[in-house]
């Protein structure tokens, strides 16, 4: 097992919900790297189209937010300062595939894909050493449970999309694609229960050496400190 195993997961998660609602496979895969919030996710004057007609200024809060601050800068509004905010992003030329997406976005069943995703970044960011390492055989156990755990009270909150233009890379060529954003909250109370509980079944399945098992301890110390 290695720091890839995340990825692995996701492809086999988005395979069996696809065979689970009988819908056709080729389906956009969404663009996780929303989880960096030091990469801006689309320039405000590359907006050329909206969902409501209103362009830019009809763009909502926590959408506007996100453009400008990442996760962290919608986590900040009023209306969210007591939950964890995800955002899933989807991005194409069909429309029509893109709003199949969206439509058929569930928390139950697309949620513990973002959830995990962010637990493992988490989990990263805290290591010295590759996570495998730092935290033995804890590391899989406890990513296998975020992908399997159910979240409830995961709220599909908004959904939104907008058109863009953009130059593709190494050319001087412009062209135009469509972004589909999906807003999903959690109250951040709830959530710290289920990955408290995801550590002690985690743990309890595995055996560590003894300077894993003090990193493990200081993980679950610091853990929500920067999640």
């Amino acid at each position: 097992m290695n720091y890839r195993l995340s990825a692995v997961y996701l492809i086999v998660i988005i395979f069996v919900s696809c065979v689970g609602q009988n819908n056709t496979l080729f389906i956009p895969e969404p663009d996780f790297s929303i989880y960096n919030e030091s990469e801006k996710i689309i320039e405000i004057s590359n907006i050329i189209e909206t969902k409501d007609g209103a362009g830019i200024r009809g763009l909502p809060n926590w959408l506007l937010s996100y453009i400008e601050g990442g996760i962290e800068a919608v986590e900040r509004l009023d209306s969210y300062r007591d939950k964890y905010v995800f955002i899933s992003v989807n991005e194409g030329d069909n429309f029509t595939a893109l709003n199949k997406w969206i439509e058929n976005f569930s928390p139950a069943h697309d949620f513990p894909i973002l959830a995990a995703a962010r637990i493992d970044k988490r989990i990263i960011s805290s290591a010295s050493l590759y996570p495998d390492n730092e935290y033995g055989m804890f590391y899989e156990a406890i990513i296998k449970n975020a992908y399997s755990s159910e979240y409830p009270g995961a709220v599909k909150e908004d959904t939104y999309w907008m058109k863009v233009w953009f130059e593709r890379e190494n050319t001087w060529e412009y062209t135009e694609n469509y972004k589909f954003f999906v807003l999903i909250t959690i109250n951040k109370t709830a959530m710290q229960n289920i990955i408290r509980n995801m550590f002690s079944r985690s743990i309890g399945t595995v055996s560590v050496t003894v300077n894993q098992n003090n990193s493990i301890n200081r993980l679950r110390q610091t853990f929500f400190e920067r999640f």
